[in-house]
């Protein structure tokens, strides 16, 4: 038989192949394909390891083992006159020649010959024992064989073993061709028809049709092997009859159609994978299409709260400032008022001074400051709750689609994780929507405002509530320019230091105010930011779980369809390469 049953061509895309095939197997398993259908085709590439395989069978002592040698041109098997193989034995290449057993029915055997490494041989036991035991024989390599050489002894062909071993093989429609083994030792022509119509007759009552024939003497070829005169060499290959099965064999397994099967097979299990793992990712694209539109919804819904509360906020606090500049603009008016020449007498009972600074500057700002702090406070809350009762709204609605669907046995995991999500966001929104305080929730904000504001500083003294903390702090800043005048001082000085003082105490309240103001303000901002803030992240961290989830499902999702296009992409350029390569 010839060194290679391949071009260099083909022995080329064929190494190609495979480690095409292996990175195929790597990149389906990286998107979650099945261990079942990857093992599929794990099989299929192992499958181009052996990319032909011949299967030896019959009776003991047909010589089987004689027989593969005499094809290989190499003793790879041991012989003998007793059985020699007494289980399915593997023949395949390898560096070494080694004998590999995997158990009692099993063994490999290696050998560096370059043809094995397109070509494969099962040798078996005889055929008694192979029906007996050696199923792995008629369910894993018959099915899987190109070529299943039948062989039987001239000095006893076609035993009932046999027979009964044609018919199991049968069922798998595998091509069967006959080998009569010693077939020198039949004395004459007649005597070798006669023994082929024996054979050919039975044969055709279980194939159907009489398979083909060869009658070889595996004994003859290998002793041309080691003859070294040519001419007698040549005698004996020519009476073994051999190259009539080898060229047969090289024939049928050289077939084109034969070989395009073989590089075209594990493609196909490959394209069939991807098409089945194009469908699961489809199908999953479907099914989080309504999650992915909620996930929109509640992120959408979250970023316009976390918008509308910045823009909102701002305006709201701006109120306050406009209370305390009028305020200011009341002292200025109040220093202009009362610190005059003509009210030297008011102004030297500081007590009375204080008091109408109060009544007519401070009046009724730290009620009003309350009432509007207290508006901001409601206002939060109010849009808080609201903010949940949306959500609520858009994670019923997606309950409700997940109930609409078919629920039933053998539900993927993937898909119980999503159910899951969405009942545990479910129950998360309508509890706190279910016992949302509002009062209780407005006096907690309240307190941390007054809190923030007391340890800004503003004051040195302790008040209870925000409009007592504005008054103490509004007081404190004018007690140095109300009733500071001594009435002797007024007396004598009064029309020089009145005017004076006058301005001194209107740039030291002005100053003080600004300051009051700004440290102010910067607390409330700083505060009900961090409070706005503290609310979208409690909304936030209601359904980001789910959320999370869904954009990692839809990149997961995205990634599985690039992979599977780029997989269809390298698949359709092998096919074309392997028709190319064959000639097809």
């Amino acid at each position: 038989m010839r060194q290679s049953m391949l071009t260099d061509e083909q022995a080329k895309f064929l190494r190609e192949e495979k480690e095409a095939l292996a990175e195929i197997r790597l990149a389906l398993a990286e998107i979650d394909v099945p261990r079942e259908a990857l093992d599929t085709l794990q099989e299929a590439i192992l499958q181009l390891d052996e990319l032909f395989l011949l299967v030896i069978v019959g009776e003991f002592n047909a010589g089987k083992s004689a027989l593969v040698n005499a094809l290989l041109g190499e003793k790879v098997l041991p012989e003998g006159a007793t059985p020699t193989t007494s289980r399915v034995t593997l023949v395949k290449w390898g560096e070494q020649v080694a004998q590999h057993p995997v158990d009692e029915n099993f063994a490999i055997y290696t050998y560096p010959l370059p043809l094995l490494k397109e070509l494969n041989i099962v040798d078996t036991p005889g055929t008694n024992a192979v029906i007996r035991q050696h199923e792995r024989l008629t369910n894993e390599y018959v099915p899987r064989s190109d070529l299943v050489l039948f062989t039987t002894s001239a000095d006893h062909p076609m035993t009932e073993s046999e027979r009964q071993f044609l018919e199991r093989i049968l069922a798998w429609g595998k091509k069967v061709v006959f080998v009569l083994n010693k077939a020198d030792i039949i004395e004459s022509e007649a005597a070798l028809r006669e023994i082929q119509t024996f054979v050919l007759k039975h044969a055709a009552t279980v194939l159907g049709d009489a398979p083909e024939f060869f009658p070889v003497s595996a004994r003859l070829a290998q002793r041309s092997l080691s003859e070294p005169d040519p001419e007698q060499r040549k005698r004996l290959r020519e009476a073994s009859r051999l190259d009539d099965l080898d060229q047969y064999i090289t024939a049928t397994l050289d077939d084109t159609t034969r070989l395009q099967l073989k590089f075209n097979n594990p493609l196909g299990v490959a394209e069939n994978l991807v098409t089945q793992a194009g469908k699961t990712i489809h199908d999953q694209s479907e099914d989080i299409k309504e999650d992915q539109k909620t996930a929109a919804a509640l992120e959408t819904t979250i970023s316009d709260y976390e918008r509308d509360l910045q823009s909102e906020l701002a305006p709201r606090l701006a109120e306050v400032e406009n209370i305390l500049y009028k305020l200011e603009q009341r002292g200025l008016d109040f220093f202009d008022n009362t610190m005059r020449l003509t009210n030297i007498q008011e102004l030297m009972r500081g007590d009375k001074v204080r008091a109408e600074f109060e009544k007519k500057v401070l009046a009724d700002v730290p009620k009003q400051i309350e009432e509007q702090v207290q508006r901001l406070i409601d206002w939060l809350v109010q849009r808080d709750l609201q903010e949940w009762q949306r959500v609520m709204t858009y994670v019923q609605r997606r309950q409700a689609i997940n109930i609409d669907q078919i629920v039933g046995a053998g539900i993927e995991p993937r898909e119980v994780r999503r159910r899951e999500l969405i009942d545990s966001m479910g129950k998360t929104v309508q509890r706190i929507v279910d016992t949302y305080d509002r009062d209780k929730e407005a006096s907690e904000l309240a307190a941390h405002v007054e809190t923030a504001v007391a340890q800004t500083a503003l004051l040195e003294v302790s008040a209870v509530g925000l409009g007592a903390l504005v008054t103490a702090a509004v007081l404190s800043s004018s007690l140095d320019i109300t009733g500071i005048l001594a009435a002797g001082t007024l007396a004598i000085l009064g029309i020089f230091v009145i005017p004076y003082k006058r301005k001194q105490a209107k740039d030291n309240f002005k100053e003080k105010m600004i300051n009051l103001r700004t440290r102010l303000l910067d607390t409330l901002t700083t505060q009900f930011t961090k409070e706005s803030q503290n609310a979208v992240t409690r909304l936030k961290d209601g359904v980001m779980p789910y959320v999370r989830y869904v954009r990692s499902e839809r990149e997961r999702i995205e990634k599985g369809e690039a992979i599977l296009s780029r997989l269809r992409q390298r698949l359709s350029a092998l096919r074309a390469q392997s028709q190319a390569v064959i000639g097809k």
